[in-house]
């Protein structure tokens, strides 16, 4: 059983004050004693950038996260989809890059297409500033905040025959 954090406690305080007890006799109420912090493990390789107070309002859902049925899952999972359009980023800009992006996304929705490869590239691992991998660990961010964001159903990593880690499927919305 875990502790209560602060908040909980003393929102159960407040619960509990208001409850009238079944029988007659008073009853001891415990103090609740301040919780020691939990210690705070340092984080493990590269910790992504902070995001601004105002991408973060701009971004109308995680995209990364978003859910799709069990059956869409399965076929992404298991490499059994097919991507209707591909999108290689290989020797891109960041700028550049975030166009083609904006293209495909809009081409795709224009022809009724549910499933976009994004070639991106590794995103390769250590310390800032890097020199590659640049255009993968900026996609997200993108795509939660481009103009076709709402049209997006999910993210997910590609499947190895099309490209494993380097590679992102983005799931378009039904028009």
């Amino acid at each position: 059983m875990r502790a209560l954090s602060p908040e909980e406690a003393a929102l159960w305080g407040k619960v509990t004050a208001t409850i009238r007890p079944l029988s007659r006799e008073p009853i001891e109420r415990p103090i609740a004693a301040e919780p020691k912090p939990l210690p705070v493990a340092k984080p493990k390789g590269r910790v992504p950038a902070q995001r601004s107070a105002e991408a973060a309002q701009k971004r109308p859902e995680n995209v990364r996260n978003a859910t799709l049925d069990g059956t869409w899952d399965r076929r992404l999972i298991s490499g059994r989809v097919a991507p209707e359009r591909i999108l290689d980023l290989h020797g891109h800009s960041l700028d550049r890059a975030w166009v083609e992006i904006d293209r495909a996304l809009e081409r795709a929705i224009a022809s009724g297409e549910r499933v976009l490869l994004l070639i991106t590239g590794h995103e390769r691992k250590g310390e800032p500033p890097l020199e590659r991998g640049r255009i993968r660990a900026a996609v997200h961010d993108w795509l939660a905040v481009s103009r076709h964001s709402r049209r997006i159903a999910a993210v997910r990593s590609a499947h190895r025959r099309h490209g494993g880690g380097g590679s992102l499927y983005i799931i378009l919305r039904k028009p």
